[in-house]
């Protein structure tokens, strides 16, 4: 029987081998990590080929990776690939000029925004790189990022299930069209996904071939049900695959022709099939029933379906294929779709929030002005891709949309915005409004206690989860101990910027390579209680006795180098989710334990304040505002009560009260 090759008919981004979590710390390590292994004596003279397996293990020994992979060479190649296609990495996998300038970016830890979007400058230069990306599907030629801009710009936002199934299937301009045609019958509820997504693929070669052939087979076997799956994997591992499938075939036969009650059979079958379409056949035919009620309910148990319109073996075929390769192609780009989000968030231009992809104020209102224009090199390659270019080189239209983004911001929000300034301001205030948002749907009182003991169990995955996998566990804590402060704060203050964390477009952190902002830094205005001061808010997850040596040096000099540079009261807060007695004995000799600072000034003294997880729960659970704990801590602070009990004594009995 003739083969029936599979071809691609949707982009992708990178591997699905390698879906990697805290991607931009990722990517930034590995480039450091590529280019001191390519500076390596041994390797100067070596193509990339040669070099494979031992970039793997390269990797291995600096801990970027765990586990042994089978295929070193593979794994290395999956590693990064990603890399290659948004052009920090050349085929050789040498470092490219924007590889280069993204690595310079993380080594000097300089992340703050110097362009009109307002976002930072790694997201700016992820930004430019995903403009240039072009990927290859099936002979044509797409760039990715601008097919979104060009969707956005018609529709306002996709809905998550656009994205994932309709977003990638834009090929070239004739699948654009179709699929745009789709979209606005999907959103009236005239066209379901599985019907669209077949109608996208149907008109291609190899399945009309595969189609006709099982329409003219009289003898349906399970070799032919196999031929026209044309799986991917191995002629055994595709056959094992596609078997089941016709089984399937015989027993729809029986239910919907021959009117047999097979319906525990069916449910079984679909049962067996692997991989991720076996849930999308269980709710195509089962809904939420389960065996014990397709037994007692029998043909009753199952939903109605395009099966039950069939009346002979050539619609039922017709039926029968197009459900198998809807469900195949749905399962692909669920399994993509995470991956085209990674990459499109690197750029921190793009929301994804309320089950809905669209763009931030600024870049939407910067693509808006040229979107129509733009799509004209949505399916041309660049030649510039590795280079680290101005916006303006990717095409022209860019001094365009520069210059007619404040009038497009005016018109669409119907504010005066005639400068930067106003812009950053009108910025500010959007986010602010959103990261209140999040706060509270995301982040309520009940949200922080249960995040807070989930640190302090280290329950890792549940908190990414929950959270963000785009940062490690303690920017996390950070993040989340930011939040709970803002909520003892009453929500005042700066607190986006108090927190000195990375921040996506969705207000979720992200982790750097370079890193070396720990604090919070919160300020307050002064008040009858209390007057204009600083705290330095310090997070740790260590424990034990590795505390004391991890945390007692850099706590101190903060506060220390901050008080010697400062004129403001400033004072910090020690938040562990274990703190260890020791330490508590030292922060509180600081408070008559003179400073020297690196500009020669003395401090004398510093008020440091310790408080476990377990005492800030109380907080919480209590809702204990920040100005009654500053008169806590001013006493606590001041008290004479001895060392050995002065923790239990002055915080945690008065916390209780």
């Amino acid at each position: 029987m003739e083969e029936i090759k599979f071809k691609s008919y949707c982009f992708s981004i990178g591997t699905t081998s390698y879906r990697t979590s805290q991607m931009n710390v990722s990517i930034e390590r590995q480039l450091k990590l590529m280019n001191d292994f390519r500076n390596l004596p041994e390797n100067a003279n070596k193509s990339w080929r040669e070099l494979q397996s031992e970039y793997y293990f390269y990797l291995h020994d600096n801990n970027f990776l765990e586990g042994n992979a089978s295929r070193p060479d593979k794994d290395a190649r999956e590693k990064t690939s990603g890399l290659y296609d948004i052009g920090l990495l050349n085929k050789e996998r040498l470092l490219t000029e924007a590889g280069q300038a993204l690595l310079e970016l993380s080594i000097n830890n300089d992340f703050k925004s110097d362009n009109i979007l307002e976002i930072s400058k790694d997201s700016y230069l992820y930004l430019k790189q995903l403009l240039k990306t072009s990927i290859e599907v099936d002979g044509e030629t797409v760039r990715p990022f601008i097919v979104l801009t060009y969707l956005l710009s018609i529709f306002g936002y996709l809905s998550k299930e656009e994205f994932t199934y309709f977003l990638p299937m834009c090929i070239n301009a004739e699948s654009t069209n179709n699929v745009i045609k789709s979209i606005k019958l999907y959103r009236k509820g005239e066209l379901d996904i599985t019907t669209a997504l077949y109608n996208l693929i149907s008109s291609k070669d190899n399945y009309k071939k595969a189609l006709q052939l099982f329409l003219n087979s009289e003898n349906v076997t399970p070799e032919l049900i196999c031929t026209i799956g044309f799986n991917r994997k191995s002629k055994g591992e595709g056959k094992a695959y596609d078997t089941i499938f016709y089984k399937i075939y015989k027993i729809l036969i029986d239910i919907y022709l021959n009117k047999k009650n097979k319906a525990v059979e069916l449910f079984e079958a679909v049962n067996s099939v692997k991989g991720n379409t076996k849930l999308l056949w269980k709710k195509f035919f089962f809904g939420k029933n389960q065996l014990s009620n397709v037994k007692k309910l029998g043909l009753e148990s199952l939903l109605a379906n395009v099966f039950d319109k069939c009346s002979n073996a050539d619609s039922l075929k017709n039926c029968f294929f197009m459900v198998m390769h809807s469900f195949k192609v749905q399962a692909n780009l669920c399994d993509y779709a995470d991956l085209n989000k990674r990459y499109f968030k690197l750029s921190d231009c793009v929301l994804f929030r309320d089950n809905k992809v669209e763009f931030d104020v600024l870049p939407k209102a910067y693509f808006n002005v040229i979107a129509n224009d733009l799509y004209v090199i949505a399916f041309e390659k660049t030649n510039d891709l590795p280079n680290d270019v101005e916006i303006e080189k990717i095409s022209p239209l860019f001094i365009k949309a520069k210059e007619m983004l404040y009038l497009e911001l005016s018109n669409k929000l119907g504010v005066a915005i005639e400068n930067g300034e106003t812009a950053k301001q009108l910025v500010y205030n959007e986010r602010y409004a959103r990261f209140n948002s999040l706060v509270n749907s995301k982040f309520d009182k009940e949200s922080l206690l249960t995040l807070i003991e989930q640190f302090e169990k280290r329950d890792d995955k549940k908190i990414t989860s929950y959270i963000t996998d785009n940062a490690d566990i303690p920017t996390l804590f950070e993040y989340v101990l930011g939040i709970a402060w803002y909520r003892i704060s009453e929500y005042k203050g700066d607190i986006l910027n108090y927190m000195n964390l990375s921040l996506d477009a969705d207000l979720l952190p992200k982790t750097h390579a370079g890193g070396g902002m720990a604090d919070i830094v919160y300020k307050y205005n002064g008040n009858e209680i209390y007057p204009t001061h600083t705290v330095l808010i310090e997070a740790t997850l260590s424990e034990k006795a590795g505390q004391r040596s991890m945390e007692i040096e850099p706590v101190t000099r903060h506060l220390g180098e901050y008080l010697a540079n400062n004129e403001e009261e400033t004072y910090s807060i020690f938040i562990p989710t274990y703190l260890n007695p020791n330490v508590v004995t030292d922060f509180r000799m600081r408070k008559d334990y003179p400073y020297l600072a690196n500009n020669g000034n003395y401090v004398e003294g510093m008020k440091i304040i310790p408080l476990q997880t377990s005492e800030l729960k109380t907080i919480l659970h209590k809702d204990i505002t920040y100005t009654n704990l500053y008169k806590l801590f001013d006493i606590a602070y001041n008290s004479q009560t001895n060392i050995k009990e002065w923790y239990n004594k002055t915080i945690i009995e008065t916390l209780k009260y």
